[in-house]
């Protein structure tokens, strides 16, 4: 735990750095983590239509949402996705265990932003976890934000989805189709690199 509270205020150079050494070692993987929402209301956006024709999105408004938490390793494009009811302490304690537990030969580093519930006394960290914090305000660091934007443009945008569990659904085939190549290509973090 002292080791994780001394990463907590490493500057980005020092992130890279870990990161470089943490790999040297045999069984690792290092991830970048968030949490995004999705909901019944649906994103809207350009689309192809007749020229002269203005078509037209049934939206419905929905206040029913539900949390994707994922870790993804942009090297290897691995992962580990759940879909969650809320963002919390005791949620993210049990997406931790489970993820320790589908990882359990390895030693994972996780990269997340400061959240309340990501550093709160009553976060329980496997043995083979380590966390490191981000930056504070700086959500284009952690490349699981481009994860989001893919998910939303290719799965809720124009999209009017009858119940909650038809959308989850959905996000749960796409996300399953989703390759390792796929997914490290997307979450491309290159910028610790520099640092090297």
């Amino acid at each position: 735990m002292r080791c994780q509270i001394l990463l907590l205020r490493m500057p980005l150079k020092k992130n890279a750095e870990v990161m470089s050494l943490f790999l040297s070692q045999p069984n690792t993987v290092v991830m970048f983590f968030d949490e995004g929402r999705f909901g019944l209301q649906p994103n809207t956006g350009r689309c192809w239509a007749l020229r002269g024709k203005t078509h037209r999105i049934q939206v419905q408004p929905g206040y029913k949402f539900f949390y994707v938490y994922a870790g993804v390793s942009p090297t290897t494009g691995d992962s580990f996705i759940l879909l969650l009811p809320w963002v919390n302490t005791e949620i993210m304690n049990v997406y931790l265990q489970e993820l320790s537990y589908a990882y359990s030969d390895r030693w994972i580093m996780i990269f997340m932003d400061q959240a309340g519930w990501h550093k709160s006394q009553t976060l329980t960290i496997p043995e083979n976890i380590h966390i490191n914090y981000l930056p504070p305000y700086s959500p284009e660091l952690n490349p699981v934000e481009k994860l989001w934007l893919w998910l939303r443009r290719h799965g809720c945008r124009n999209r009017l989805y009858k119940s909650e569990n038809e959308l989850m659904d959905s996000l749960g085939t796409l996300i399953k189709n989703m390759s390792y190549i796929q997914l490290k290509q997307l979450c491309n973090c290159n910028y610790l690199s520099y640092y090297n």
